[in-house]
């Protein structure tokens, strides 16, 4: 029996167990997942396996960047306790690291040897599982932040010459996408839908106060161009200095600088590139 890459994925998310056990469980099974499991049991992984129907909704993200890619890893467990734990957070940084030396779009595009999980697992005690992949490319450097709590943060890609002081802007803009969630760069990258139902929101309210047509028609305009301010990255008010926007703070660093992308990233949650 063939065995695809969907199903030694689907048996390492089950189990926790490195993708080339996995494989070679199916293989010797003939592709019957739970045969697999009790085979990978039978060989000594049963505590990664016996932990693998645990939530894991804890973790780190880890970061590594070159030139204009940017790479971020999604690492899950059980408790803040092992999400904060060295061992923890340096085996997502190292996969992180490899994931953009590969080039790497995602984590099953990795050797297996890269991303088992196995040994981690039997050494803290919890069930613990790679996540995404996240990459951000298409500029001339990226920039990076990541919260405290390491779960977390935001990639940017920007064009424009990668002085210190746009590299210090790039983090900036990293740290305040984390903080505010901006859904787009720009207001033209506003989802018409998004768009005609917040209007129609400010129609009704401004009906609701009793104002007549001509005036709501304003207040409308200028209410849209408030919520711009609000959820566009570029128009957002900086902020370390909230009398400028952070296009403004970008023209005021370099004249060729912009954003190209950004991705923010909450572990857990799906991300989307902006």
């Amino acid at each position: 029996m063939s065995i695809s890459a969907e199903m030694v994925r689907d048996l390492r998310e089950v189990t926790g167990v490195g993708m080339m056990d996995c494989k070679k469980a199916l293989v010797e099974v003939g592709g019957n997942q739970e045969e697999a499991i009790k085979y990978l049991r039978e060989k000594g992984l049963a505590k990664a396996a016996k932990k693998a129907d645990r939530a894991t909704s804890e973790g780190a993200l880890g970061v590594a960047i070159s030139g204009g890619t940017g790479v971020m890893i999604e690492l899950k467990c059980e408790t803040d306790f092992v999400a904060k734990n060295e061992e923890f957070k340096t085996f997502v940084q190292n996969v992180a690291t490899k994931a953009l030396s590969a080039n790497a779009d995602s984590i099953e595009a990795l050797p297996a040897a890269d991303t088992d999980v196995s040994g981690l697992i039997s050494k803290l005690g919890e069930n613990i599982q790679l996540g995404r992949l996240i990459k951000v490319t298409g500029g001339d450097f990226v920039s990076s932040y990541v919260h405290s709590n390491g779960k977390v943060g935001c990639l940017v890609a920007l064009k424009g010459a990668a002085s210190e002081e746009a590299l210090q802007a790039g983090k900036d803009i990293a740290m305040q996408a984390t903080a505010t969630s901006p859904i787009c760069i720009s207001s033209d990258q506003v989802p018409q839908e998004i768009l005609a139902k917040e209007k129609e929101i400010y129609l009704e309210q401004a009906k609701t106060e009793g104002k007549p047509a001509e005036m709501a028609e304003k207040i409308v305009l200028g209410r849209i161009n408030k919520y711009y301010k609000e959820v566009c990255l570029n128009e957002q008010a900086f902020i370390k200095d909230d009398k400028i926007s952070i296009a403004q703070m970008l023209k005021k660093v370099g004249a060729d600088l912009s954003i190209v992308q950004f991705v923010r990233v909450t572990l857990g949650e799906d991300a989307q590139a902006k």
